[in-house]
Protein backbone atom coordinates (compact mmCIF):
# COMPACT_ATOMS: atom_id res chain seq x y z
CA UNK A 1 0.00 0.00 0.00
CA UNK A 2 1.40 3.55 -1.02
CA UNK A 3 0.00 6.77 0.78
CA UNK A 4 0.61 9.68 -0.93
CA UNK A 5 -0.48 13.82 -1.23
CA UNK A 6 -1.47 14.69 -4.44
CA UNK A 7 -0.91 19.13 -4.62
CA UNK A 8 -3.61 20.58 -6.35
CA UNK A 9 -1.65 23.21 -7.54
CA UNK A 10 1.38 22.22 -8.75
CA UNK A 11 0.71 18.98 -9.47
CA UNK A 12 3.07 17.69 -7.38
CA UNK A 13 2.96 13.80 -5.64
CA UNK A 14 4.34 12.77 -2.05
CA UNK A 15 4.62 9.04 -1.84
CA UNK A 16 5.40 6.66 0.91
CA UNK A 17 9.12 5.37 1.15
CA UNK A 18 7.79 2.17 -0.25
CA UNK A 19 6.44 3.49 -3.92
CA UNK A 20 9.20 1.68 -5.72
CA UNK A 21 8.63 -1.83 -4.59
CA UNK A 22 4.68 -1.43 -4.83
CA UNK A 23 4.65 0.82 -8.23
CA UNK A 24 7.80 -0.14 -9.48
CA UNK A 25 9.05 3.33 -9.89
CA UNK A 26 8.56 6.90 -7.50
CA UNK A 27 6.11 9.01 -9.63
CA UNK A 28 6.93 12.81 -8.93
CA UNK A 29 4.08 14.65 -10.56
CA UNK A 30 0.63 13.26 -11.11
CA UNK A 31 0.46 13.62 -14.42
CA UNK A 32 3.20 10.93 -15.16
CA UNK A 33 0.68 8.15 -13.72
CA UNK A 34 -1.47 8.41 -16.79
CA UNK A 35 0.90 7.22 -18.86
CA UNK A 36 1.16 3.80 -17.03
CA UNK A 37 -2.64 3.51 -16.57
CA UNK A 38 -4.52 0.93 -18.76
CA UNK A 39 -6.30 3.32 -21.99
CA UNK A 40 -9.55 1.77 -20.59
CA UNK A 41 -9.29 3.09 -16.82
CA UNK A 42 -7.92 6.64 -17.92
CA UNK A 43 -11.06 8.30 -18.32
CA UNK A 44 -12.85 6.60 -15.56
CA UNK A 45 -10.29 7.66 -13.00
CA UNK A 46 -9.93 11.32 -14.22
CA UNK A 47 -13.57 11.21 -14.06
CA UNK A 48 -13.84 10.44 -10.07
CA UNK A 49 -11.17 12.94 -9.65
CA UNK A 50 -13.03 15.61 -11.20
CA UNK A 51 -15.90 14.48 -9.40
CA UNK A 52 -14.44 14.65 -5.73
CA UNK A 53 -13.03 18.35 -6.56
CA UNK A 54 -16.74 18.83 -7.69
CA UNK A 55 -18.40 18.42 -4.64
CA UNK A 56 -18.51 14.74 -3.75
CA UNK A 57 -14.95 14.66 -1.36
CA UNK A 58 -14.17 11.89 -1.62
CA UNK A 59 -13.20 8.92 -4.09
CA UNK A 60 -12.41 5.10 -5.21
CA UNK A 61 -11.99 2.95 -8.54
CA UNK A 62 -10.17 -0.03 -9.04
CA UNK A 63 -7.59 0.55 -12.50
CA UNK A 64 -5.35 -1.42 -14.16
CA UNK A 65 -1.29 -0.58 -14.05
CA UNK A 66 1.59 -1.24 -15.63
CA UNK A 67 4.72 -1.46 -13.94
CA UNK A 68 7.56 0.53 -15.95
CA UNK A 69 9.94 -1.19 -14.08
CA UNK A 70 9.12 -5.21 -15.45
CA UNK A 71 6.01 -4.15 -17.44
CA UNK A 72 3.60 -6.03 -15.15
CA UNK A 73 -0.07 -5.72 -14.83
CA UNK A 74 -1.16 -5.01 -11.58
CA UNK A 75 -4.78 -3.91 -10.19
CA UNK A 76 -4.47 -1.05 -7.92
CA UNK A 77 -7.63 0.17 -5.54
CA UNK A 78 -7.06 3.68 -5.44
CA UNK A 79 -8.73 5.84 -2.89
CA UNK A 80 -8.86 9.68 -2.04
CA UNK A 81 -10.08 12.52 -0.02
CA UNK A 82 -10.10 16.53 -0.86
CA UNK A 83 -8.25 18.47 1.74
CA UNK A 84 -9.80 22.57 1.64
CA UNK A 85 -7.41 25.37 2.11
CA UNK A 86 -8.97 27.73 5.19
CA UNK A 87 -10.87 29.04 2.39
CA UNK A 88 -12.99 25.96 2.25
CA UNK A 89 -11.10 25.51 -1.77
CA UNK A 90 -9.86 21.77 -2.31
CA UNK A 91 -6.00 22.39 -1.59
CA UNK A 92 -4.46 18.60 -2.28
CA UNK A 93 -5.83 15.29 -2.08
CA UNK A 94 -4.34 12.40 0.51
CA UNK A 95 -4.97 8.85 -0.18
CA UNK A 96 -3.76 5.29 -0.63
CA UNK A 97 -3.17 3.02 -3.81
CA UNK A 98 -3.28 -0.40 -2.67
CA UNK A 99 -2.37 -3.41 -4.50
CA UNK A 100 -4.87 -5.92 -4.44
CA UNK A 101 -3.49 -8.13 -7.54
CA UNK A 102 -3.70 -11.05 -6.04
CA UNK A 103 -7.65 -10.85 -5.16
CA UNK A 104 -8.27 -10.01 -8.30
CA UNK A 105 -6.57 -12.72 -10.40
CA UNK A 106 -8.66 -14.94 -7.53
CA UNK A 107 -11.96 -13.83 -8.29
CA UNK A 108 -11.07 -14.09 -12.02
CA UNK A 109 -9.28 -17.79 -11.75
CA UNK A 110 -12.98 -18.36 -9.91
CA UNK A 111 -15.31 -16.43 -12.78
CA UNK A 112 -12.86 -18.78 -15.20
CA UNK A 113 -13.65 -21.72 -13.22
CA UNK A 114 -17.29 -21.00 -12.99
CA UNK A 115 -17.78 -21.01 -16.34
CA UNK A 116 -16.10 -24.41 -17.08
CA UNK A 117 -18.22 -25.92 -14.32
CA UNK A 118 -20.90 -25.06 -16.29
CA UNK A 119 -19.50 -26.22 -19.62
CA UNK A 120 -18.32 -29.65 -17.63
CA UNK A 121 -21.76 -29.91 -16.87
CA UNK A 122 -23.35 -29.15 -20.10
CA UNK A 123 -20.71 -31.91 -21.48
CA UNK A 124 -21.09 -34.23 -18.25
CA UNK A 125 -25.16 -34.39 -19.22
CA UNK A 126 -24.55 -34.96 -23.25
CA UNK A 127 -22.38 -37.63 -22.30
CA UNK A 128 -24.66 -39.28 -19.96
CA UNK A 129 -27.38 -38.68 -22.03
CA UNK A 130 -26.05 -40.75 -25.18
CA UNK A 131 -25.78 -44.48 -23.29
CA UNK A 132 -29.08 -43.27 -20.90
CA UNK A 133 -30.95 -43.05 -24.46
CA UNK A 134 -30.68 -46.60 -25.63
CA UNK A 135 -31.08 -47.87 -22.54
CA UNK A 136 -34.32 -46.19 -21.99
CA UNK A 137 -35.45 -47.26 -25.18
CA UNK A 138 -34.37 -50.87 -24.81
CA UNK A 139 -36.28 -51.43 -21.78
CA UNK A 140 -39.51 -50.06 -23.46
CA UNK A 141 -39.21 -52.49 -26.37
CA UNK A 142 -38.71 -55.25 -23.77
CA UNK A 143 -41.57 -54.10 -21.80
CA UNK A 144 -43.59 -53.94 -25.27
CA UNK A 145 -41.82 -57.20 -26.30
CA UNK A 146 -42.27 -59.17 -22.85
CA UNK A 147 -45.37 -61.73 -24.24
CA UNK A 148 -46.31 -62.03 -20.99
CA UNK A 149 -42.83 -63.02 -19.10
CA UNK A 150 -43.06 -61.88 -16.01
CA UNK A 151 -39.55 -61.99 -15.72
CA UNK A 152 -39.10 -59.82 -18.45
CA UNK A 153 -41.29 -57.10 -17.76
CA UNK A 154 -40.06 -56.38 -14.09
CA UNK A 155 -36.65 -56.34 -15.64
CA UNK A 156 -37.77 -53.86 -17.87
CA UNK A 157 -39.38 -51.73 -15.27
CA UNK A 158 -36.32 -51.86 -13.13
CA UNK A 159 -34.71 -50.68 -15.91
CA UNK A 160 -36.78 -47.77 -16.44
CA UNK A 161 -36.91 -46.70 -12.98
CA UNK A 162 -33.25 -46.41 -12.78
CA UNK A 163 -33.36 -44.76 -16.20
CA UNK A 164 -35.57 -42.21 -14.92
CA UNK A 165 -33.72 -41.83 -11.93
CA UNK A 166 -30.46 -40.98 -13.33
CA UNK A 167 -32.08 -38.82 -16.19
CA UNK A 168 -33.39 -36.63 -12.94
CA UNK A 169 -29.97 -36.08 -11.45
CA UNK A 170 -28.20 -34.74 -14.41
CA UNK A 171 -31.49 -32.73 -14.99
CA UNK A 172 -31.10 -31.26 -11.42
CA UNK A 173 -27.49 -31.04 -12.02
CA UNK A 174 -27.95 -28.15 -15.09
CA UNK A 175 -31.18 -27.21 -13.71
CA UNK A 176 -29.25 -25.98 -10.17
CA UNK A 177 -26.62 -24.31 -12.55
CA UNK A 178 -29.36 -22.11 -14.35
CA UNK A 179 -31.60 -21.11 -11.60
CA UNK A 180 -28.71 -20.26 -9.26
CA UNK A 181 -27.10 -18.11 -12.40
CA UNK A 182 -30.55 -16.75 -13.41
CA UNK A 183 -30.87 -18.14 -16.31
CA UNK A 184 -34.53 -19.49 -15.93
CA UNK A 185 -37.40 -17.76 -16.98
CA UNK A 186 -40.64 -18.74 -15.18
CA UNK A 187 -43.83 -19.87 -17.34
CA UNK A 188 -46.36 -17.74 -15.28
CA UNK A 189 -50.06 -18.27 -15.02
CA UNK A 190 -52.67 -18.41 -12.48
CA UNK A 191 -52.60 -21.88 -11.27
CA UNK A 192 -54.11 -24.14 -8.04
CA UNK A 193 -51.95 -24.96 -5.90
CA UNK A 194 -54.83 -28.31 -5.26
CA UNK A 195 -54.00 -29.38 -8.39
CA UNK A 196 -50.20 -28.98 -8.54
CA UNK A 197 -49.49 -30.79 -5.00
CA UNK A 198 -52.22 -33.88 -6.48
CA UNK A 199 -49.33 -33.59 -9.95
CA UNK A 200 -46.98 -33.88 -7.13
CA UNK A 201 -47.84 -36.69 -5.36
CA UNK A 202 -48.53 -38.90 -8.23
CA UNK A 203 -44.85 -38.36 -8.93
CA UNK A 204 -43.26 -39.26 -5.56
CA UNK A 205 -45.73 -42.05 -5.07
CA UNK A 206 -44.02 -44.60 -6.24
CA UNK A 207 -40.84 -43.74 -4.05
CA UNK A 208 -43.05 -43.24 -1.07
CA UNK A 209 -45.01 -46.92 -1.67
CA UNK A 210 -41.72 -48.23 -2.02
CA UNK A 211 -40.69 -47.05 1.42
CA UNK A 212 -43.86 -48.26 3.06
CA UNK A 213 -44.68 -44.87 4.09
CA UNK A 214 -47.95 -43.69 4.48
CA UNK A 215 -48.39 -40.13 3.44
CA UNK A 216 -51.54 -37.61 4.66
CA UNK A 217 -52.46 -35.23 2.29
CA UNK A 218 -54.71 -32.54 4.02
CA UNK A 219 -56.19 -29.22 2.38
CA UNK A 220 -57.87 -26.62 4.00
CA UNK A 221 -56.99 -23.87 1.85
CA UNK A 222 -60.42 -21.61 1.44
CA UNK A 223 -58.36 -19.93 -1.75
CA UNK A 224 -55.34 -21.57 -3.12
CA UNK A 225 -54.09 -19.75 -6.34
CA UNK A 226 -51.15 -18.35 -7.08
CA UNK A 227 -49.13 -16.59 -10.32
CA UNK A 228 -46.39 -19.24 -10.58
CA UNK A 229 -45.04 -21.55 -13.10
CA UNK A 230 -46.93 -24.55 -12.98
CA UNK A 231 -44.20 -27.23 -13.66
CA UNK A 232 -41.33 -25.63 -11.52
CA UNK A 233 -43.88 -25.28 -8.09
CA UNK A 234 -44.59 -29.35 -9.03
CA UNK A 235 -41.03 -29.82 -9.23
CA UNK A 236 -40.49 -28.07 -6.11
CA UNK A 237 -43.58 -30.02 -3.81
CA UNK A 238 -41.89 -32.79 -5.43
CA UNK A 239 -38.94 -32.58 -4.45
CA UNK A 240 -39.56 -32.23 -0.69
CA UNK A 241 -41.75 -35.34 -0.83
CA UNK A 242 -38.98 -37.01 -2.28
CA UNK A 243 -36.62 -35.85 0.66
CA UNK A 244 -39.25 -37.06 3.12
CA UNK A 245 -39.48 -40.55 1.48
CA UNK A 246 -35.59 -41.41 1.05
CA UNK A 247 -34.59 -39.66 4.92
CA UNK A 248 -37.65 -41.48 6.83
CA UNK A 249 -36.83 -45.21 7.47
CA UNK A 250 -39.39 -47.41 6.23
CA UNK A 251 -43.22 -47.52 7.43
CA UNK A 252 -42.88 -43.73 8.23
CA UNK A 253 -45.17 -41.12 8.17
CA UNK A 254 -45.14 -38.09 5.74
CA UNK A 255 -47.68 -35.31 6.07
CA UNK A 256 -48.84 -33.09 3.11
CA UNK A 257 -50.89 -29.69 4.74
CA UNK A 258 -51.59 -26.83 2.61
CA UNK A 259 -53.49 -23.88 3.93
CA UNK A 260 -54.47 -20.44 2.82
CA UNK A 261 -54.10 -17.29 5.06
CA UNK A 262 -53.32 -13.46 5.47
CA UNK A 263 -53.13 -13.41 1.34
CA UNK A 264 -50.38 -16.12 1.82
CA UNK A 265 -50.25 -19.96 0.47
CA UNK A 266 -48.54 -22.05 2.69
CA UNK A 267 -47.53 -25.34 2.05
CA UNK A 268 -46.30 -27.71 4.81
CA UNK A 269 -44.35 -31.37 4.23
CA UNK A 270 -43.27 -32.92 7.67
CA UNK A 271 -41.83 -36.79 8.21
CA UNK A 272 -41.37 -38.63 11.20
CA UNK A 273 -37.88 -39.11 9.48
CA UNK A 274 -34.23 -39.16 10.61
CA UNK A 275 -34.63 -35.27 11.45
CA UNK A 276 -31.65 -32.83 10.63
CA UNK A 277 -28.76 -31.72 13.39
CA UNK A 278 -28.87 -28.02 15.16
CA UNK A 279 -25.50 -27.55 13.56
CA UNK A 280 -26.54 -28.71 9.59
CA UNK A 281 -30.07 -26.74 10.01
CA UNK A 282 -29.11 -23.19 8.84
CA UNK A 283 -27.13 -24.99 6.06
CA UNK A 284 -29.61 -27.44 4.25
CA UNK A 285 -30.59 -25.23 1.88
CA UNK A 286 -26.83 -24.70 0.30
CA UNK A 287 -25.75 -26.28 -3.13
CA UNK A 288 -24.26 -29.64 -1.83
CA UNK A 289 -25.27 -30.16 1.84
CA UNK A 290 -26.26 -33.36 2.51
CA UNK A 291 -26.98 -34.93 5.65
CA UNK A 292 -24.81 -38.32 6.62
CA UNK A 293 -26.19 -41.28 4.87
CA UNK A 294 -27.66 -44.14 7.18
CA UNK A 295 -27.49 -47.59 5.47
CA UNK A 296 -31.16 -47.37 5.20
CA UNK A 297 -31.18 -44.38 2.97
CA UNK A 298 -30.95 -46.29 -0.16
CA UNK A 299 -32.14 -43.24 -2.64
CA UNK A 300 -29.16 -41.20 -2.30
CA UNK A 301 -29.04 -37.92 -3.84
CA UNK A 302 -26.34 -34.96 -4.82
CA UNK A 303 -27.54 -32.52 -2.37
CA UNK A 304 -29.11 -30.60 -4.89
CA UNK A 305 -32.40 -30.78 -4.08
CA UNK A 306 -33.44 -28.17 -1.34
CA UNK A 307 -31.08 -25.45 -3.08
CA UNK A 308 -33.32 -25.74 -5.99
CA UNK A 309 -36.51 -25.54 -3.73
CA UNK A 310 -35.24 -22.76 -2.19
CA UNK A 311 -34.34 -20.59 -5.28
CA UNK A 312 -37.63 -21.77 -7.59
CA UNK A 313 -39.79 -20.56 -4.37
CA UNK A 314 -37.45 -17.21 -4.55
CA UNK A 315 -38.40 -16.70 -8.31
CA UNK A 316 -42.01 -16.86 -7.26
CA UNK A 317 -41.84 -14.05 -4.67
CA UNK A 318 -41.98 -17.03 -1.94
CA UNK A 319 -39.79 -18.56 0.90
CA UNK A 320 -39.00 -21.51 1.96
CA UNK A 321 -38.30 -22.94 6.19
CA UNK A 322 -36.90 -26.02 7.56
CA UNK A 323 -37.37 -26.79 11.02
CA UNK A 324 -36.74 -30.38 13.28
CA UNK A 325 -36.19 -31.15 17.20
CA UNK A 326 -32.51 -33.08 16.12
CA UNK A 327 -31.71 -36.38 14.94
CA UNK A 328 -34.51 -38.74 14.94
CA UNK A 329 -37.09 -35.90 15.52
CA UNK A 330 -38.50 -35.37 11.63
CA UNK A 331 -38.40 -33.08 9.75
CA UNK A 332 -40.98 -30.01 8.65
CA UNK A 333 -40.23 -28.31 5.77
CA UNK A 334 -43.06 -24.98 4.82
CA UNK A 335 -43.34 -23.02 1.48
CA UNK A 336 -44.78 -19.91 1.75
CA UNK A 337 -46.10 -18.04 -1.37
CA UNK A 338 -48.12 -15.29 -2.26
CA UNK A 339 -51.68 -15.63 -3.03
CA UNK A 340 -53.29 -14.35 -6.22
CA UNK A 341 -56.67 -12.87 -7.26
CA UNK A 342 -57.09 -13.67 -11.09
CA UNK A 343 -60.02 -12.19 -12.95
CA UNK A 344 -63.12 -14.23 -13.40
CA UNK A 345 -62.82 -14.47 -16.88
CA UNK A 346 -58.59 -15.65 -15.73
CA UNK A 347 -60.51 -18.52 -13.41
CA UNK A 348 -62.89 -20.16 -15.82
CA UNK A 349 -63.52 -23.41 -16.75
CA UNK A 350 -64.04 -24.22 -20.20
CA UNK A 351 -64.26 -27.35 -22.06
CA UNK A 352 -61.39 -29.69 -23.73
CA UNK A 353 -60.94 -32.13 -26.20
CA UNK A 354 -59.27 -35.43 -25.14
CA UNK A 355 -57.74 -37.40 -27.94
CA UNK A 356 -56.61 -40.55 -28.64
CA UNK A 357 -54.09 -41.08 -31.65
CA UNK A 358 -55.03 -43.58 -34.75
CA UNK A 359 -52.80 -43.64 -36.87
CA UNK A 360 -53.80 -43.07 -40.56
CA UNK A 361 -50.94 -45.52 -41.72
CA UNK A 362 -47.16 -45.98 -41.10
CA UNK A 363 -45.27 -42.93 -40.65
CA UNK A 364 -41.95 -42.73 -42.51
CA UNK A 365 -39.20 -41.53 -40.55
CA UNK A 366 -35.41 -40.88 -40.57
CA UNK A 367 -32.99 -41.28 -37.99
CA UNK A 368 -29.66 -39.44 -38.18
CA UNK A 369 -27.05 -40.53 -35.07
CA UNK A 370 -23.31 -41.50 -34.67
CA UNK A 371 -24.74 -43.68 -31.41
CA UNK A 372 -25.31 -46.52 -33.18
CA UNK A 373 -27.20 -47.97 -30.55
CA UNK A 374 -29.14 -45.14 -29.93
CA UNK A 375 -30.51 -44.48 -33.57
CA UNK A 376 -30.94 -48.31 -33.77
CA UNK A 377 -33.03 -49.01 -29.83
CA UNK A 378 -34.74 -45.81 -31.40
CA UNK A 379 -35.90 -47.14 -34.99
CA UNK A 380 -36.81 -50.75 -33.07
CA UNK A 381 -38.83 -49.24 -30.85
CA UNK A 382 -40.91 -46.95 -33.28
CA UNK A 383 -41.01 -50.01 -35.70
CA UNK A 384 -43.12 -51.61 -32.61
CA UNK A 385 -45.44 -48.88 -32.83
CA UNK A 386 -46.14 -49.30 -36.42
CA UNK A 387 -44.03 -46.82 -38.57
CA UNK A 388 -41.36 -47.01 -40.87
CA UNK A 389 -37.99 -46.22 -40.06
CA UNK A 390 -34.89 -45.74 -41.55
CA UNK A 391 -31.44 -45.11 -39.51
CA UNK A 392 -28.06 -43.55 -40.61
CA UNK A 393 -25.11 -42.88 -38.59
CA UNK A 394 -23.04 -40.07 -40.92
CA UNK A 395 -25.35 -37.30 -41.93
CA UNK A 396 -24.04 -37.22 -45.43
CA UNK A 397 -25.12 -40.49 -46.54
CA UNK A 398 -28.47 -39.76 -45.35
CA UNK A 399 -29.09 -36.68 -47.27
CA UNK A 400 -28.96 -38.69 -50.72
CA UNK A 401 -31.19 -41.18 -49.10
CA UNK A 402 -33.68 -38.11 -47.93
CA UNK A 403 -33.55 -36.86 -51.00
CA UNK A 404 -34.04 -40.67 -52.70
CA UNK A 405 -37.27 -41.65 -50.49
CA UNK A 406 -38.20 -37.93 -48.44
CA UNK A 407 -39.48 -38.76 -44.72
CA UNK A 408 -42.02 -37.40 -43.25
CA UNK A 409 -40.15 -37.03 -39.79
CA UNK A 410 -36.57 -36.27 -39.23
CA UNK A 411 -34.88 -37.07 -35.85
CA UNK A 412 -31.09 -35.68 -35.52
CA UNK A 413 -28.40 -35.80 -33.70
CA UNK A 414 -26.73 -32.36 -33.33
CA UNK A 415 -23.17 -33.77 -32.72
CA UNK A 416 -22.70 -35.59 -35.61
CA UNK A 417 -19.49 -36.29 -37.49
CA UNK A 418 -18.88 -34.01 -41.08
CA UNK A 419 -21.92 -31.60 -40.45
CA UNK A 420 -23.86 -30.89 -37.39
CA UNK A 421 -27.40 -31.58 -37.03
CA UNK A 422 -27.77 -27.93 -37.45
CA UNK A 423 -26.07 -27.81 -40.67
CA UNK A 424 -27.97 -30.92 -41.57
CA UNK A 425 -31.42 -29.65 -40.86
CA UNK A 426 -30.76 -25.97 -42.77
CA UNK A 427 -29.59 -28.63 -46.28
CA UNK A 428 -32.78 -30.99 -45.60
CA UNK A 429 -34.73 -27.75 -45.48
CA UNK A 430 -33.48 -26.51 -48.38
CA UNK A 431 -34.54 -28.70 -50.74
CA UNK A 432 -38.20 -28.72 -52.56
CA UNK A 433 -38.39 -32.72 -51.65
CA UNK A 434 -37.60 -32.87 -47.83
CA UNK A 435 -38.33 -28.90 -47.04
CA UNK A 436 -42.02 -30.21 -46.10
CA UNK A 437 -40.94 -32.39 -43.18
CA UNK A 438 -41.47 -32.24 -39.40
CA UNK A 439 -37.50 -32.19 -37.89
CA UNK A 440 -36.68 -32.80 -34.38
CA UNK A 441 -33.48 -32.47 -32.78
CA UNK A 442 -32.73 -35.23 -30.36
CA UNK A 443 -29.22 -34.16 -28.43
CA UNK A 444 -27.46 -34.51 -25.10
CA UNK A 445 -27.68 -30.49 -24.71
CA UNK A 446 -30.96 -29.21 -23.36
CA UNK A 447 -30.06 -26.19 -21.74
CA UNK A 448 -31.94 -22.88 -22.90
CA UNK A 449 -29.59 -21.53 -25.17
CA UNK A 450 -29.59 -25.46 -26.87
CA UNK A 451 -33.20 -24.47 -27.44
CA UNK A 452 -33.09 -21.50 -28.91
CA UNK A 453 -30.46 -22.22 -31.25
CA UNK A 454 -32.24 -25.46 -32.24
CA UNK A 455 -35.36 -23.42 -33.28
CA UNK A 456 -33.61 -20.61 -34.88
CA UNK A 457 -31.90 -23.25 -37.84
CA UNK A 458 -35.52 -24.49 -38.22
CA UNK A 459 -35.98 -27.38 -35.80
CA UNK A 460 -39.82 -27.86 -34.94
CA UNK A 461 -39.11 -29.84 -31.84
CA UNK A 462 -36.59 -30.62 -29.50
CA UNK A 463 -35.90 -33.58 -27.93
CA UNK A 464 -33.36 -34.34 -25.09
CA UNK A 465 -31.91 -38.08 -24.78
CA UNK A 466 -33.05 -40.21 -23.71
CA UNK A 467 -36.45 -39.53 -25.38
CA UNK A 468 -39.89 -39.20 -23.95
CA UNK A 469 -41.65 -41.57 -25.98
CA UNK A 470 -45.33 -40.56 -24.77
CA UNK A 471 -43.98 -36.49 -26.11
CA UNK A 472 -42.78 -38.21 -29.53
CA UNK A 473 -46.13 -39.58 -29.78
CA UNK A 474 -48.07 -37.08 -28.67
CA UNK A 475 -45.65 -35.07 -31.79
CA UNK A 476 -47.14 -37.59 -34.02
CA UNK A 477 -50.19 -37.86 -33.10
CA UNK A 478 -50.40 -33.54 -33.80
CA UNK A 479 -49.11 -33.98 -37.09
CA UNK A 480 -50.42 -37.41 -38.14
CA UNK A 481 -52.61 -38.96 -36.31
CA UNK A 482 -56.73 -39.08 -36.86
CA UNK A 483 -58.41 -37.31 -33.77
CA UNK A 484 -60.86 -39.42 -31.76
CA UNK A 485 -62.35 -37.33 -29.33
CA UNK A 486 -64.28 -37.53 -26.44
CA UNK A 487 -65.59 -34.02 -24.52
CA UNK A 488 -64.34 -33.67 -20.72
CA UNK A 489 -63.99 -30.44 -18.54
CA UNK A 490 -60.61 -29.12 -17.40
CA UNK A 491 -59.36 -26.19 -16.61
Amino acid sequence: MVVWDWNLATGELVCSENVQRVLGYAPANRGEIKAYLHVDDRERLSAAHRAALEGLGSYQEVVRFNRPDTGQQIWLDSRGKVRNDSDGKPASVRGVSVDVTERYQAELELREANHKKDEFLAMLAHELRNPLAPISTAAEMLNMTSGGNVGIKKASEVIGRQVKHMTSLVDDLLDVSRVTRGLVQLDKEYVDITALVASAVEQSRSLIDSRGHSLTVSTVACSSIVEGDRTRLVQVIANLLNNAAKYTPRGGKIALTLRSEDQRVQMTVADNGIGIEAALLPHVFDLFTQAARTPDRTQGGLGIGLALVKNIVALHGGSVTARSRGPGAGSTFTILLPAASPAPDERRTRAVTKQTFVPKKAIHAMIVDDNVDAGESLAALMELHGHRVSVFTHPLEAIPAAFADPPQIFILDIGLPGIDGYELSRRLRGDPRTAGAQFIALTGYGQAHDRVLSASVGFDHHFVKPIDMGRLNAVLENEYGEKQSDLSSGH
